[in-house]
C-alpha cells in the first residue's frame, strides 16, 4: 500500500464529512483523542450562546426558559444511543469516579448474601481505589484477578462484578454479553466502565442485559476537558438503588424544599448536586457530532485505522524493537493501538516535537489513538513515517525528550 492509495481511501470515505465538524490545529496529528477529544468547530460559538443570551440574558429564567434543570437527562439521551441504551437507562451528571462510588455503593447492599467485590488486577487505577473505599465500607472482600480469568472467577461469593469494556492500556474488548451472562448465573451484578468505548466501539448494553455502566464526556463524546460523565443504570434495576449520595436534585420534589430525602423516580435519583451548565452544554454539542454519522460505518473506521497503524509500524519500523501490546484483530480491539519499547516515553516526546500526538503509558508503552470522526488514515500514514525517521535518525536520544512531564 502506498500513499497515493490512502489517499484514495480517504476520498472514498463516507464519514469524510465529519472532519470538518472539528477545529483541528494545522501541522498537527492529533492521536491521542482517546484522551482529549478534539474541540468540535462549533463548540465555542454553542457555549459562548449560553453564556451570553441564556445566562447573560435570561438569568435565572433559563432554568425553565432553556431546560437547563433538564439537562443530564438529555445530555444522557444523546448518549443512550452510543451505547445501546434506552433514553431513561442514562443520564449526565459528576464525575466518572463519583459515578463509580455512587452506583458500587448503592448495588452492594442488593446482593447481602455475597461477600466480594471481584474486579479485574490491573485495570485503570481509579477504579480499584474506589472499590476498594467502598467494599471496606460496606465490610465486603475485594477480589482482584487477571482479565482473561475474570469470568471463570465469578462463583457463588460474588456480589458485584467491576470491569473494564476496553482496557486503558492495550486496548483489548471484554466480551459484555458473556461476562455478565456468567455474572447473572452467578446471581451477581456487573458495572462496566465504558470510558475508552463510548463512540469509538460497538456497545449494545440492553441487548446484554448489562446492569450498570458509568462513562467519562472528554474522550471520544468530544466534550472538553473536564466534561461530564455519565452513568447507566438498567431499567428494571434503577428504583430498587439508594444513592449514597443523596443530594437535593435527586430528591422527588426538589423544589419542595422538604427536610425528609425522598428519592427521585427512575434514575433521576442518582443527581445530587446542581448540574455545571457551561460544561453540560459543551457537552451536549461534542455529541452533537456524531448526527448523521452511521454508527456501524464508524466503529469499522476506528478498526481500520488501527489496522492500518499495526501494519505500517510492523512494517516501517521493523527491527527498531516495538512489540505489538494490543489485539491483532479489530473485533477485539478498541480505538487504541499500543507499542512496548523500552523507550517509548522519549519516542513519544519526539513525537509530539515533530507535530504527532499520542501519549505514553508507564512501563513502557506508546499509545496511539484513533477517534474515526475526525482521523484520516493518511495521517496515520504520516504519523508512522515520522516514527520512522525519528528512529532511524536517533533524534529521540536527546535529553529533553527523556525528562518526565507531569502529564505525559
Amino acid at each position: 500500500m502506498t500513499r497515493e492509495e490512502v489517499l484514495a481511501l480517504d476520498a472514498a470515505d463516507s464519514l469524510a464529512f465529519a472532519r470538518e465538524r472539528f477545529a483541528l490545529p494545522d501541522g498537527t496529528i492529533y492521536l491521542d483523542g482517546n484522551s482529549l477529544g478534539a474541540l468540535p468547530a462549533g463548540t465555542p460559538g454553542h457555549v459562548a450562546r449560553v453564556v451570553e443570551e441564556q445566562w447573560g440574558r435570561d438569568l435565572i429564567a433559563s432554568w425553565n426558559r432553556h431546560d437547563w434543570i433538564g439537562l443530564p437527562q438529555r445530555v444522557g439521551a444523546r448518549i443512550a444511543g452510543l451505547v445501546g441504551a434506552g433514553e431513561d437507562e442514562v443520564i449526565a451528571c459528576d464525575s466518572t469516579s463519583v459515578n463509580l462510588f455512587k452506583l458500587l455503593s448503592a448495588a452492594l447492599p442488593l446482593r447481602a448474601d455475597s461477600s466480594d467485590l471481584v474486579i479485574e488486577d490491573a485495570g485503570f487505577p481509579t477504579d480499584r481505589y474506589i472499590a476498594a473505599e467502598v467494599a471496606a465500607r460496606a465490610g465486603r472482600s475485594l477480589r482482584a484477578v487477571p482479565r482473561a480469568d475474570l469470568a471463570s472467577a465469578i462463583d457463588e461469593r460474588t456480589a458485584l462484578v467491576l470491569l473494564t469494556h476496553v482496557d486503558y492500556r492495550g486496548g483489548g474488548i471484554a466480551d459484555i454479553a458473556a461476562i455478565t451472562a456468567a455474572a447473572h448465573a452467578a446471581g451477581a451484578l456487573v458495572l462496566w466502565d465504558l470510558s475508552h468505548s463510548a463512540g469509538a466501539v460497538a456497545v449494545d448494553l440492553a441487548r446484554a442485559r448489562a446492569d450498570m455502566a458509568v462513562g467519562c464526556g472528554y474522550k471520544y463524546l468530544n466534550g472538553g476537558p473536564g466534561a461530564p460523565a455519565w452513568l447507566y443504570v438498567r431499567r428494571e434495576l434503577q428504583d430498587a438503588l439508594a444513592t449514597p449520595i443523596p443530594g437535593w436534585l435527586g430528591h422527588a420534589a426538589p423544589f419542595a424544599f422538604t427536610q425528609d430525602y425522598r428519592p427521585a423516580p427512575g434514575l433521576s435519583r442518582m443527581l445530587c448536586g446542581t448540574p455545571p451548565v457551561l460544561a453540560m452544554a459543551a457537552l451536549e454539542h461534542g455529541l452533537m457530532q456524531f448526527e448523521g454519522v452511521p454508527l456501524p460505518a464508524l466503529f469499522a473506521k476506528g478498526r481500520a485505522l488501527g489496522d492500518l497503524a499495526i501494519w505500517l509500524v510492523e512494517d516501517r519500523c521493523a527491527g527498531h524493537g516495538f512489540i505489538l501490546a494490543s489485539p491483532r484483530d479489530g473485533a477485539s480491539r478498541g480505538s487504541h493501538v499500543a507499542f512496548a519499547h523500552p523507550h517509548a516515553h522519549a519516542l513519544c516526546q519526539a513525537l509530539i516535537a515533530r507535530g504527532v500526538v499520542g501519549d505514553f503509558r508507564a512501563p513502557d508503552i506508546l499509545r496511539l489513538g484513533f477517534a474515526p470522526l475526525y482521523l484520516r488514515l493518511v495521517e496515520v500514514w504520516d504519523a508512522v513515517e515520522i516514527l520512522g525517521q525519528i528512529l532511524d535518525s536517533g533524534e529521540w536520544d536527546q535529553p529533553r525528550f527523556h525528562q518526565r512531564d507531569r502529564v505525559t
